[in-house]
């Protein structure tokens, strides 16, 4: 009978004789595996469990562990890989029901039939050979679908940063401040103790904070000197425009837009707007760029104001602590005021 190729597949033949493994090693060169014989189960099974064998090889009658409980530890790692068990009791119904229990393929009856022994384990190594090509095939696809979904997200998250440009428009004096809010907000978002998801999220949520501006009169937001009591009015409906802009969407980073637009300009002690929230009843997401935008709005220039000095702004952050701002999370900005300060730096405006 000549060789019948199947590509090298690997094997792990266990068995305490060492004659039955060098049968079932020369009977196996036929089938051209790669075969490591172990007469120690307790090493073949580390083996296994840590290089999946593509097929194996096991006795019944060892010392230490038997075949049926080198199976059991097995399976409990590897579902796939075919184990045909060699054993002497052909007329023993419980150990092959134990065995089928505890997971194994199919059996051979000592003494080894040549015959017998490379059509059964051809026979399985096909299978197995068809099982690795699906295993494959199926992490190509996944990592096509993870490159497919990558891309969108990252359309979605550059759609995001366009949008949140969109509030910038009509006012031409703050430069940098959306992506320094952003930046300052992933900073104490991280601090906080969020995942590395929901900071992201944050990261491009914070910079939809004022995009209901669009519906703000420019007369209003360009104005030179102090709002009257009505134009102020007019001022603090875009928290609940961008609200209304972004809310009911099926995107996690609308969602959450949303929410940030709406509770940005809410106070800690409960004189914010346009809940008049106060506490924890503020969103995280809320209480986190309520501090990143009066920063960085007290550090830019606007048509109503000059700017303060990077120390002023720190001082005026830290006394509007459990007033205007969670003492906690002011806490974590000043703890992190360097970091800050370098973000600060790096985009400011030109």
């Amino acid at each position: 009978m000549g060789e019948i190729t199947l590509d090298k597949l690997k094997a792990i033949s266990i068995d305490d004789n060492r004659t039955n493994l060098l049968l079932i090693e020369k009977y196996s060169r036929r089938l051209q595996i790669d075969i490591v014989n172990y007469t120690d189960p307790l090493k073949a099974l580390l083996d296994a469990c840590a290089n999946e064998p593509d097929i194996i090889f096991i006795d019944y009658m060892m010392p230490v562990m038997n075949g049926i409980e080198f199976i059991r530890e097995f399976r409990k790692q590897n579902t796939n890989t075919p184990i045909i068990m060699v054993t002497a009791v052909s007329d023993d119904q419980k150990i092959k029901i134990d065995a089928l229990e505890a997971g194994v393929t199919d059996f051979l009856i000592k003494p080894i039939n040549s015959i017998e022994f490379i059509a059964r384990t051809r026979n399985l190594l096909e299978m197995r050979k068809f099982q690795k090509i699906i295993q494959d095939k199926a992490l190509l696809l996944q990592e096509e679908v993870n490159k497919a979904t990558r891309k969108i997200l990252e359309r979605e998250e550059e759609t995001l940063t366009v949008l949140g440009k969109i509030s910038e428009l009509k006012d031409v004096e703050t430069g940098h401040h959306i992506l320094r809010v952003a930046h300052y907000s992933k900073l104490l978002a991280t601090e906080v103790g969020m995942g590395v998801e929901e900071v992201q999220i944050l990261f491009y949520a914070s910079q939809l904070h004022d995009i209901g501006k669009v519906g703000t009169p420019e007369s209003i937001l360009l104005k030179p000197g102090k709002l009257t009591y009505d134009e102020f009015e007019i001022m603090k409906q875009h928290a609940v425009n961008g609200y209304d802009i972004l809310k009911n969407t099926s995107s996690k980073y609308l969602e959450a837009g949303s929410i940030v637009a709406l509770s940005h300009h809410e106070w800690f002690n409960g004189t914010g707007y346009p809940k008049g929230q106060k506490n924890k009843e503020i969103p995280i997401y809320g209480r986190i760029v309520a501090i990143a935008d009066t920063f960085d709005a007290l550090l830019s220039k606007r048509p109503y104001k000059e700017p303060l000095s990077f120390d002023e702004t720190v001082e005026y952050i830290t006394q509007e602590k459990g007033k205007h701002f969670d003492p906690e999370i002011v806490d974590l900005f000043i703890n992190k005021i360097e970091e800050v300060k370098k973000i600060c730096e790096f985009l400011k405006d030109l």
